[in-house]
């Protein structure tokens, strides 16, 4: 099994900036794929950006794309979302995951993943 741990959640203003940190243990050597999705209240959970853990091929949303950097520390077992110009739509709880199968997935889809972090609560102001 593998245990995330996000970090760096906060409140911000419109336009601020926050970094989002996911810290992997276990069987880190199971890791094919990490990711960030999203979930705002009344709303289902949503996809944020995925990493390949063997090339660092990175996905995004349409709705984050440009703002937001995904990388990874492969020695720190460790994910980083840097998000820039925050909007009040960011505001969700985000959650980092592991996808530890290795065929190709659909990293859109929550279902895929198999492990999950406890989520950290981003809240960004108008």
């Amino acid at each position: 099994q593998v245990q995330l741990v996000e970090s760096g959640g906060g409140l911000v203003q419109a336009g601020d900036s926050l970094r989002l940190s996911c810290a992997a243990s276990g069987r880190t050597f199971n890791i094919y794929a990490m990711g960030w999705f999203r979930q705002a209240p009344g709303k289902e959970r949503e996809f944020v950006a995925a990493i390949s853990w063997r090339d660092g091929s990175t996905l995004y949303a349409n709705s984050v794309k440009g703002r937001f950097t995904l990388s990874r520390d492969n020695a720190e077992n460790t994910v980083y979302l840097q998000m820039n110009s925050l909007k009040p739509e960011d505001t969700a709880v985000y959650y980092c995951a592991a996808d530890l199968s290795p065929y190709i997935e659909s990293w859109y889809r929550p279902d895929i993943w198999d492990s999950w972090g406890q989520g950290t609560q981003v809240t960004v102001s108008s």
